[in-house]
């Protein structure tokens, strides 16, 4: 049995999905990128946090054992509600397991297109 790497509590406080974006190929959005390398899969538990409202919370996603998933955050909801467009949030990650969490942002509102990405910040 292969123990994961990784740590199981992430925390990504910069989080906002575009509301527009220029006419072209690409279309803004954002990623969480999880790499579970155990053998087992890995129940997650998201909370997105607001300025302005409370949270959405208890989000489940599954990572399989020894893979990757990349969870576009426009895809993430409760009871249907899903994370508005063009307002600025922050991301909690909790695992069952340990896992490892990057974000990534492709901004397309311009022409000129920008891709940000970083590693979550690993809670101990």
């Amino acid at each position: 049995m292969s123990k994961g790497k990784g740590e199981k509590h992430w925390l990504i406080p910069d989080g906002f999905i575009p509301p527009s974006s220029a006419p072209g190929a690409y279309e803004s959005h954002e990623s969480v990128c999880v790499l579970n390398t155990s053998n087992e899969e890995a129940l997650l538990k998201f909370t997105i946090f607001f300025e302005d409202r409370d949270p959405l919370e208890d989000i489940l996603v599954v990572v399989p054992g020894r893979r990757t998933r990349h969870i576009r955050t426009s895809t993430l909801s409760k009871e249907g509600t899903p994370i508005p467009v063009g307002v600025p949030y922050a991301i909690e990650v909790v695992s069952d397991i340990p896992i490892i969490v990057q974000y990534s942002r492709l901004d397309a509102t311009q022409a000129e297109n920008a891709l940000m990405t970083t590693l979550g910040f690993a809670i101990k």
